[in-house]
């Protein structure tokens, strides 16, 4: 019922910076949470920052101060503004919602994901 679809990824040189953009699509009734979550090969998947319907932001350690994750409610997309990129940043970012959609006149939750953009931070 909802569809997520990422883009903005590529290929930056340390220091530089990087704007991720994510699509949330669909028969949406409300967007609660959403979020950006990076995988690197060989590493587990990770939360980076999450972004309320409150506009309330949560970051991971490794990136605050240089990630900045905001939201446009008239369109239902959510970026990533990636700053100060490292090599370590290297990874598969998703972005994720968390929500309600609807059918007719009923509402029900859903938790959807993108398929992922890739970031290389080349030092």
């Amino acid at each position: 019922q909802v569809q997520l679809v990422e883009s903005g990824g590529g290929l930056v040189q340390a220091g530089g910076s990087l704007r991720l953009s994510c699509l949330v699509s669909g028969r949406i009734f409300s967007i609660d949470v959403m979020g950006w979550y990076r995988q690197a090969p060989g590493n587990q998947r990770e939360l980076v920052a999450t972004i309320t319907s409150g506009a309330s932001t949560n970051y991971a350690d490794s990136v605050k101060g240089r990630f900045a994750i905001s939201r446009n409610n008239a369109n239902n997309m959510v970026y990533l503004q990636m700053n100060s990129l490292k090599p370590e940043d290297t990874a598969v970012y998703y972005c994720n919602a968390e929500g309600e959609y609807y059918s007719g006149s009923r509402h029900y939750p859903f938790g959807s994901w993108g398929r992922g953009t890739q970031v290389t931070v080349s030092s």
